[in-house]
């Protein structure tokens, strides 16, 4: 099929979408993505944590790729290489989300966002990858750079409605690419894809504000059940994916780049654990996070809350370093290991 036709039943389906109205997606509860007060808040935390929205020394990394060569025990190991990028290898497939490894989130290379550490390893040097899973257009979840290196390799693309028109500027093969609107599902060898609801919202420029859809993602195997959250704030519904899909082995849900003044759009720590129980998740992978500058909060804070109240909760939770491969059936307890950059140890509290 020609690039055109792909491009023309692209169009019919956004045009189709009972999640849009006059060319725009829109959240089920019509939530907009603008500030909701909280404006001394935000000019104090501006002050107050500026000097510590970016770590003072290199965050440590792991070299992972000795252990990929290896098949994880328990049919299901996670590596998080920064912010929302994970390697997920589960019951033989390997599943690439969110891939950010430029060294800014921005559309131009000489400012915006830069990354706090180096990429743990670079895409030339992952191994093959069978399903690129991409939330949303944002340019931290969607780097045309790695786009570009990762189009030149065999895998397949799964990716909400619109989203597509990007990928193929990039250079990816429009027939690799599974475009999905909410409560659909592809199936690929080995692997059920669902795109379900997510409070959020898109755009990459000026004019282009929700013009493609935002997910959160159901992946399901012969084994195991995962939830990635892409970026969303709370919202009822997660509750009835929790109850249609779940139970889930691992939740990876977003923990950073928040405030009350966008927690509508964004999860943040406290409603994390909130999303996790109503997901019914067993694990929980705290994400996006540590690597970019996207907020007013300091750098480890999304980390050190959710590690904290995950104790006071029960909750189950991992918290792997920088390129550390881990197997969530052989995790025990989480690992705060930002807290030896700050220079603390310890237990919470």
């Amino acid at each position: 099929m020609s690039r055109s036709k792909h491009a023309g039943l692209r169009r019919e389906r956004m045009q189709s979408s009972p999640h849009a109205r006059g060319g725009r997606f829109r959240n089920l509860s019509h939530i907009e993505p603008d500030l909701q007060g909280f404006a001394p808040s935000i000019a104090g935390d501006f002050l107050l944590n500026g000097a510590r929205r970016a770590p003072k020394a290199p965050l440590p990394a792991h070299d992972p790729r000795s252990v990929w060569k290896r098949v994880p025990e328990s049919g299901l190991r996670v590596t998080w290489l920064g912010h929302s990028t994970l390697l997920l290898e589960v019951d033989g497939l390997r599943i690439l989300t969110d891939p950010v490894f430029g060294e800014r989130a921005s559309p131009v290379s000489f400012m915006g966002p830069k990354r706090f550490h180096a990429v743990p390893v670079p895409i030339p040097e992952l191994p093959p990858i069978d399903v690129l899973l991409l939330s949303h257009d944002h340019y931290d979840h969607l780097c045309r750079s790695s786009i570009h290196q990762l189009a030149k390799l065999p895998m397949q693309v799964v990716t909400a409605l619109g989203v597509a028109k990007h990928l193929e500027v990039y250079g990816m093969p429009p027939e690799h690419i599974h475009e999905l609107d909410w409560n659909e599902s592809v199936e690929l060898p080995g692997v059920r894809f669902t795109a379900t609801p997510a409070q959020h919202f898109s755009g990459r420029g000026m004019g282009d504000r929700n013009a493609t859809l935002w997910a959160s993602w159901v992946i399901e195997t012969s084994h195991h059940k995962l939830f990635f959250s892409g970026d969303t704030g709370l919202f009822p519904e997660l509750a009835d994916i929790g109850r249609k899909h779940g139970p889930f082995d691992l939740t990876m849900l977003e923990i950073g780049a928040y405030h009350p003044a966008w927690g509508t759009i964004h999860l943040g720590p406290e409603n994390a654990l909130l999303a996790h129980d109503m997901l019914q998740g067993r694990m929980l992978l705290p994400v996006h996070w540590g690597t970019f500058d996207l907020a007013l909060h300091t750098w480890e804070q999304p980390a050190e809350e959710p590690y904290r109240l995950a104790a006071e909760r029960s909750t189950h939770t991992i918290t792997p370093g920088l390129g550390a491969p881990i197997e969530p059936a052989h995790s025990k307890e989480p690992t705060p290991w930002w807290r030896e950059v700050l220079g603390k140890r310890g237990t919470p509290g």
